[in-house]
């Protein structure tokens, strides 16, 4: 056996468009990307898309084949310090180098500042990779800078493609055959992300045959698959692999309303390191889109921790998390209003623009006056409890119900109030 001391994902990434998998809509013939690397003029930008999708190596193959320097940074390692020594050795060189950041929605506002001068002058051309949102992450004067490129989670036709090519570098190193009987476990595992799976792929094989060093070849099968990974679940995480996992468990465990698990996956994540961030804005969005009006100081209580967060940061702020977590668990549960805006989104995809109904319409000048806008509207203030029956949909789609509220005391008050109002029409 010859087997690499290098990881099997770092061997495989390939160094040419032409051996890169994926991405098909930014770099496939024709593509936008594709086409303003053949001419040699890429703007500075951002790659956004879920880990393991070939950021990385498309930052490095770009800067190959445009035959600039490449300087690599990660966020979570670097600081102002190192920004501008590699600005410094920018400016020594004829042509702008290519500054690579991974996870650069880690950076703080004033490290991102450090960049605007250097790539607004084009002394560099910046490439940030993301997992987060940028409009959410990155300062607005940076992201002005910069092109937005969204990466996408690979294909099965990907994995299989990596699989393969990863089980005949395999068989070299262990020279013997490797069969591959079932693979749906291993894809799965993936999750759609290339350095997953194929880490996998190097644990699962170096195990059987560990196993089995005298047979001849090594049987890959769902079961054993499993069962290799969760022997071996430390090793295979050592890389924070499952961070997507722990952060699901844990959103699933506050919609679930178990508290102690939800405080168990949030430990998970502040051992782990994880953006204190990144936890208190999914927090946010639950306490909308899980609780919504059961409770709506739920929305109010994720909020203040977010702003708290940004504040204190690590280690204090682990509590305010813990108390948000626990809160958001314990509350009563609606997905009403989220459900609301699904539907009404799915309607106005179907229906188009429809006429807003005259009487609803704005009447700035005397022509449209004239044609009947704002005649008829009713001011609701002026009628007794603030509320007059009148017509607000399109005619098309009136009576159509959007909001159904949830079974819950608060959504219920609600409920009755509504059915008051509109009696028959919306079935409340």
């Amino acid at each position: 056996m010859n087997r690499s001391l290098t990881p099997l994902a770092e061997r495989l990434r390939p160094d040419s468009l032409k051996d890169y998998i994926g991405q098909e809509h930014l770099v496939g013939e024709g593509a936008i990307l594709k086409r303003a690397i053949d001419a040699g003029r890429i703007p500075s930008m951002i790659f956004w898309g879920p880990p393991g999708v070939g950021k990385t190596t498309l930052a490095f193959i770009i800067s190959k084949q445009i035959n600039r320097n490449f300087y690599t940074l990660s966020a979570v390692s670097s600081g102002v310090k190192d920004v501008r020594d590699v600005i410094e050795r920018a400016r020594m060189l004829p042509m702008a180098p290519v500054l690579f950041i991974d996870e650069i929605h880690r950076f703080s506002k004033s490290q991102q500042d450090s960049l605007l001068a250097a790539v607004e002058k084009g002394l560099i051309t910046l490439i940030g990779a993301t997992t987060e949102n940028p409009s959410f992450e990155v300062i607005s004067p940076l992201l002005s800078r910069c092109q937005v490129y969204v990466l996408k989670s690979l294909e099965i036709n990907h994995l299989e493609a990596l699989t393969e090519t990863a089980l005949k570098v395999l068989q070299k190193d262990y020279s013997k055959d490797i069969e591959l009987r079932e693979q749906e476990a291993l894809l799965q595992i993936s999750g759609g992300d290339a350095r997953r799976l194929l880490n996998a792929i190097e644990l699962v094989v170096d195990v059987l045959n560990e196993e089995n060093e005298t047979a001849k070849t090594i049987v890959i099968t769902n079961e054993a698959t499993k069962r290799c990974i969760q022997q071996n679940l430390v090793k295979y995480d050592k890389k924070g692999e499952m961070h997507y996992d722990v952060i699901s468990a844990f959103i699933k465990s506050l919609r679930g309303s178990d508290p102690n698990a939800a405080v168990y996956y949030l430990a998970r994540m502040v051992e782990a390191g994880e953006d204190p961030l990144f936890i208190a804005r999914r927090m946010l969005i639950l306490a909308s889109e899980d609780i919504g009006n059961a409770n709506p100081n739920a929305l109010l209580l994720a909020n203040s921790c977010f702003d708290a967060v940004q504040k204190i940061g690590w280690p204090e702020s682990r509590i305010i998390l813990s108390q948000t977590a626990i809160y958001l668990a314990a509350s009563a549960k609606s997905n009403a209003s989220y459900q609301a805006i699904n539907l009404a989104q799915e309607v106005v995809k179907k229906t188009g623009d429809l006429s807003v109904p005259l009487h609803l319409r704005n009447a700035p000048t005397r022509l449209m006056k004239d044609l009947g806008y704002g005649e008829s509207y009713k001011y609701a203030h002026s009628y007794e409890g603030n509320f007059v029956e009148q017509e607000f949909l399109p005619d098309s789609i009136s009576g159509q119900k959007f909001y159904d509220p949830g079974n819950n005391p608060r959504e219920n008050e609600l409920r009755e109030a509504l059915q008051k109002r509109w009696k028959k029409k919306y079935g409340y």
